[in-house]
């Protein structure tokens, strides 16, 4: 651990900002779908969930093998598990969240795809499999879910940011310094 400020690499930088933007807006389309009736938002939303998928399964892979910088000496053995915990615990949730639109969208009519370039595979599911309903109810539970945990991720970064001043939130910027 060090109170200086080492920043994660630039392919952890895109992928986290990159996740970050795409889940945050699928969050609201799910939200607000109702709402957008006469635009095609549920292709797009599950395209967009596809994308989560599959860049956050490459994030995954990138963080094992390349770990994260350590956090500072200030940090509390309390605090730091937690840090830990939320980032894993929202790993999970990119894993999971979209795989359970998947399962839920291969029991539909309609065909599946990514962005209308290429037919995505449906798993062999129906309407009234347990799966289904399953997956059905676990995607809003999670999606609920996964705003609340969004939101404490950015109110911890704020919080370390503009309270506490101590850089955390640099480890994420392309601009945070590093320490050789």
């Amino acid at each position: 651990m060090t109170d200086g400020v080492l920043h994660y690499n630039r392919v952890a930088c895109a992928l986290h900002w990159t996740i970050a933007i795409l889940i945050v807006a699928n969050l609201l389309v799910g939200l607000f779908h109702d709402a957008m009736k006469g635009w095609p938002v549920m292709p797009v939303h599950k395209s967009i969930g596809l994308t989560v998928l599959a860049l956050s399964l490459f994030r995954l892979i990138w963080r094992i093998t390349h770990p994260a910088p350590p956090l500072p000496n200030h940090m509390s053995r309390l605090e730091a598990g937690l840090a830990h915990g939320l980032h894993w615990l929202l790993y999970g949730f990119m894993i999971v969240m979209p795989l359970s639109g998947w399962i839920m969208s291969s029991a539909g009519d309609r065909p599946l795809n990514w962005f209308w370039l290429f037919d995505v595979p449906k798993f062999d599911v129906a309407k009234g499999d347990a799966i289904t309903g399953l997956s059905r109810g676990a995607h809003t539970v999670l999606g609920y879910t996964m705003a609340v945990l969004v939101l404490g991720h950015i109110g911890a970064a704020l919080r370390h940011h503009f309270i506490l001043k101590d850089r955390i939130l640099n480890r994420m910027l392309k601009s945070a310094p590093t320490l050789n």
